[in-house]
């Protein structure tokens, strides 16, 4: 997988109306010596729905953030002869997986993509309106009746991208995550030695034996505050709510020692006042640009501090390496994959 050429958008609001009904119609039959015909009104059209299709292709919003307002056809008049109008068109919107679509004004979620069969109704159209035949009866065989059409669902949507993936990198701005992700995954990020490179997820997949793939996500770079809104944190921290897995991206530091450690509980602050649940997924840790450090030494004084701080977490999840040397790479990666298949986690079809 690659990153896609077209812009990332990962939220748009949009005016969704679909059709009206056909009105149905007054008439009666005009036929040669019968002078007093009976009706022949006939109903409206039904209106157009608007259809949401997920495109396993897409990975951006991009497609709908194109337009502020989509309508589907609306219904047409019911005719003489008892003929019922043309349906109104449906209208079809594609949107990547992962998408989620909420009522703008009250925030309700309608739908979240991931929960359908890749397709749903998000505004239904009006029924058409009844001819006079309908009303005919016994006692009123001429009846001047007919109904209007309804009105088609109407409202403003909010579109919210929550990228699927199986695998959440995470860590601060810099840390070397698209570096990682290109290393293990072949994806093609832009890389380049400042903060805030990736302002948007990138996707790159580990295929395995079976010729399926386990679906890596590079989130953005956290900053502190990140809970509350500070820079992008809200829309950044959005993408890891649908991952398996987490891998903490953490740079090792050859001027403090206690520095990853305190980065590692950092992150996890910003991701437990976000949503605590996703702290319960299994995770791995990568203390990147071990090329930094002058000495050898210095890598086994920073693990001995973050063992030390953080005696809780097993040895087999932390992982020193260097991303842009390809240096201990390749056992993070095989680990990716045995934790993955130990969780008993379905394998994403490419």
């Amino acid at each position: 997988m690659r990153q896609s050429d077209v812009s990332f958008i990962d939220q748009v609001k949009v005016q969704l109306k679909a059709g009206d009904g056909g009105d149905g119609i007054v008439s009666f039959r005009r036929e040669k010596y019968v002078p007093f015909g009976g009706p022949d009104g006939g109903d409206g059209g039904e209106g157009g729905h608007i259809i949401l299709r997920v495109h396993r292709g897409l990975n951006t919003l991009e497609k709908i953030h194109s337009q502020p307002f989509y309508h589907a056809g609306g219904g047409k008049r019911g005719g003489k002869n008892n003929r019922t109008g043309a349906n109104g068109e449906s209208l079809i919107l594609e949107v990547p997986p992962g998408t989620i679509v909420k009522n703008a004004e009250t925030n309700e979620t309608i739908i979240d993509m991931e929960e359908t069969d890749g397709e749903f109704i998000v505004a239904h159209g009006g029924r058409g309106g009844k001819g006079n035949t309908r009303f005919a009866t016994p006692t009123n065989q001429a009846p001047y009746k007919a109904t209007s059409g309804g009105m088609g669902e109407e409202f403003t949507a909010l579109f919210e991208l929550k990228v699927v993936a199986d695998v959440g990198l995470v860590g601060l701005p810099n840390a070397g995550k698209s570096t990682l992700i290109s290393t293990i995954t072949g994806a093609h990020p832009r890389i380049a030695d400042y903060p805030f490179t990736t302002l948007q997820p990138i996707l790159g997949a580990i295929n395995l034996s079976d010729g399926k793939a386990i679906v890596i996500a590079d989130i953005p770079g956290i900053i502190q505050g990140a809970h509350e809104g500070v820079g992008l944190g809200l829309d950044f921290l959005r993408h890891i709510e649908r991952t398996k897995m987490l891998v903490y991206v953490i740079e090792i530091s050859p001027h403090d020692h206690h520095l990853p450690s305190q980065t590692f509980h950092d992150l996890q602050h910003e991701i437990r006042h976000y949503d605590p649940s996703i702290l319960q997924r299994p995770y791995l840790i990568a203390l990147n640009k071990a090329d930094l450090p002058e000495e050898e030494n210095d890598i086994s004084v920073i693990l001995f501090s973050f063992h030390e701080s953080c005696p809780d977490i097993p040895q087999d999840r932390i992982f020193v390496m260097s991303a842009r040397e390809k240096n201990g790479t390749e056992p993070l990666r095989e680990r990716i994959i045995s934790l993955y298949m130990d969780q008993g986690f379905a394998n994403r079809q490419i």
